[in-house]
């Protein structure tokens, strides 16, 4: 009884502290008071996703001026928000890819209303991931359809602990859950061009999806594609480094010198950034592979240090060289 007593004053005062700093928001700490509480115990794990991992470099983020870079054929990328977010605006409304997160809410409206006056039509969640999920519910409540991968529907409706995160994410609320499903493959006639949504297996999650905008040759690639940054990979919920890969020559075969590559993270980006990006993910692979096929241990082989060619531009976002490798390690 003492022991739960002190877990739970310990949990109290890292929330109410993290309240007052800004750190949460208070609909992350209400989520929170539900979470596995081995999770919330301590507020200097490395791995604590809305103290001191992802979670909190966003929320912080969130607090500055969005960046909004328009594109070509209506379509403007907002960054600052989470994830990307690709917004196509025009007679027939809105149409986005990723729904950000809701500390973003008022500085996204306004954005989204400087693009021009027509209602959200529809948003596509490239998967389940909180940082492009969270806008959901004010998002469908301002008019949109949601739409996603059946296996996305089935993370957001479920709880999920993230060991890579030490995070439990609880269900979303009914008004944030996708209700049009892709399978494999969907397309839209939109604001006069065609808008093909795509799924091919397990990526960076076993729910990815693109989204390309064929007039205007714009591909948005959700986390399947992380501009200059190491990616996060969820070997837990159906990622791996070799599906990943997939992903990337995929869309290296799809696509052409003039395509706009919005990824999940970081600039807006081209096929040659992509194609740095496929070989470098190849490289650490084949790096780690072939330390693990010599028996060595995933201690022995992060202190080999088998993406330190890379380091120096990758590794200086959410995931740092050393969890990278875990990552790989563990999809092998």
């Amino acid at each position: 009884m003492i022991t739960k007593n002190i877990a739970k004053l310990s949990k109290e005062i890292i929330l109410s502290t993290a309240i007052a700093t800004g750190a949460l928001l208070p609909s992350v700490a209400a989520s929170a008071d539900t979470a596995d509480p081995t999770a919330q115990t301590t507020g200097i794990t490395p791995n604590d996703y809305f103290h001191t991992g992802a979670g909190a470099r966003y929320l912080v983020r969130a607090k500055a001026d969005l960046d909004v870079e328009p594109q070509r054929g209506n379509i403007t990328v907002l960054l600052g928000s989470g994830g990307n977010i690709t917004v196509l605006s025009g007679a027939d409304g809105k149409f986005l890819v990723d729904a950000g997160i809701s500390p973003s809410k008022e500085k996204l409206q306004v954005a989204l209303n400087k693009l021009g006056p027509t209602p959200l039509k529809y948003v596509v969640n490239t998967h389940w991931h909180w940082d492009h999920t969270d806008g959901n519910a004010w998002m469908h409540a301002a008019g949109a359809q949601i739409i996603a991968q059946k296996n996305t529907l089935k993370h957001l409706s479920e709880t999920t602990h993230v060991d890579d995160w030490n995070w439990t994410f609880q269900p979303v609320s009914a008004g944030a859950r996708p209700t049009i499903l892709v399978d494999q493959e969907k397309t839209f006639d939109f604001d006069g061009t065609k808008i093909a949504i795509e799924h091919f297996g397990p990526g960076h999650t076993d729910g990815d999806l693109w989204v390309y905008f064929e007039k205007a040759d714009v591909l948005a690639m959700g986390d399947t594609f992380w501009n200059g940054y190491y990616p996060f990979i969820d070997n837990q919920d159906g990622g791996n480094i070799n599906d990943a890969i997939k992903w990337t020559d995929k869309a290296i075969e799809r696509t052409t010198d003039r395509t706009i590559l919005v990824p999940g993270h970081g600039p807006v980006g081209t096929r040659a950034d992509l194609i740095a990006f496929r070989d470098m993910l190849v490289t650490v692979r084949n790096n780690v592979l072939s330390l693990k096929q010599q028996g060595k241990s995933l201690d022995e082989i992060i202190a080999a240090k088998p993406t330190a060619a890379f380091d120096d531009k990758w590794g200086h976002f959410v995931i740092g060289p050393a969890h990278f490798v875990a990552l790989v390690y563990a999809g092998l």
